[in-house]
């Protein structure tokens, strides 16, 4: 029933009252409407402190909508407005909570993007000079072939890197579903070491595999083999000509584990805690690459429940060890 409509008919019903006892008795009359009329000036006050109390609500509500975070709702704590303001109270910290969400992607965006046109602009840079010297009209084919090598390899590692770069962020944003099959140690590392095999051999680097049994895992096979891939060419990369780059599998009633180890010089002790940091390369160990591929194992294997631990070994030589846990740890 609206407002005006209660007070039309608390007004029918004083008067239908008081014309009644003013039949037996003039002051009992009188008294009713007396009565009548401070019970309708209490409902008025408590009508009105009412509709002062939902305006405040609304100009609090609008406040929060022009980004005033100061506001709070413990005044409303008591009355009818309590639960409607505690259910506006929750809605706010939630509608803050995606904002900050939202800030933060946007900032990780941005600094995404600028990784990636930091970390093309060098081989951009190189592209454009190797194709400036190629209209040089005294270069001889050999000479023209060196090039094209050269504008080859760069190229493959742009796209190298804008495909990691496009999965890491992929992966970041839980855009990813990795698949959850049993997959084979020996079949995952037979496609990674093929993967590799032509860079370690141009390298004179020797790949073994060393596979207790028949070890698995639940995880990934594809996205799982790039993360090896990265592993692999990370040590390929720092293990000197006639060196060797080992690949072990084993199983336990734990975990499956998988370790790749090299005959390089191994990492800076400094070095280790930031290792898988993105875009990390502060040292002699990190320089030649993006420092991109470390990064992206390591969040292709946390996300499948795994863990990824980078040692040095003795006497020499770089490790890293790759556990995948059977049971909930």
């Amino acid at each position: 029933m609206s407002v005006r409509k209660r007070r039309l008919l608390h007004i029918f019903v004083t008067a239908a009252a008081a014309a009644a006892c003013a039949i037996f008795s003039i002051p009992c009359a009188v008294v009713v409407l007396v009565l009548s009329a401070v019970l309708f000036g209490l409902y008025e006050y408590d009508l009105s402190h009412r509709h002062d109390k939902v305006m405040q609500l609304c100009d609090d509500i609008d406040r929060i909508l022009h980004n005033d975070d100061r506001i709070s709702f413990d005044e409303y704590k008591e009355g009818e407005l309590s639960v409607l303001a505690a259910e506006i109270h929750k809605m706010t910290i939630r509608l803050r909570e995606q904002n900050a969400e939202l800030l933060h992607e946007k900032q990780f965006a941005k600094e995404a993007l600028e990784d990636i046109s930091h970390q093309l602009r060098t081989p951009l840079t190189s592209v454009m000079m190797i194709l400036g010297l190629m209209n040089a009209s005294e270069l001889t084919e050999p000479e023209r072939m060196e090039y094209l090598r050269d504008l080859y390899e760069l190229l493959a590692r742009m796209k190298w890197l804008i495909e990691t770069m496009l999965s890491l962020s992929r992966i970041e944003a839980d855009a990813v579903r990795f698949a959850k099959q049993t997959v084979s140690c020996r079949e995952l590392i037979a496609q990674s070491v093929d993967t590799v095999s032509v860079t370690a051999e141009l390298k004179g680097v020797e790949i073994r595999t060393e596979i207790t049994g028949e070890p698995t895992f639940t995880g990934d096979l594809r996205y799982t083999s790039e993360a090896v891939v990265n592993l692999l060419k990370n040590a390929i990369e720092h293990t000197p000509a006639g060196g060797t780059v080992t690949v072990a599998a084993k199983g336990s009633h734990i975990s499956t584990e998988i370790t790749i180890s090299d005959t390089g010089e191994g990492i800076p002790e400094a070095e280790l805690p930031h290792i898988f940091e993105r875009f990390y390369r502060s040292s002699e160990y990190t320089k030649n690459g993006f420092g991109i591929g470390l990064a992206f194992a390591k969040k292709v294997i946390t996300a499948q429940d795994g863990s990824l631990k980078a040692t040095n070994r003795h006497p020499h030589g770089a490790q890293f060890v790759l556990h995948f846990y059977k049971t909930t740890i």
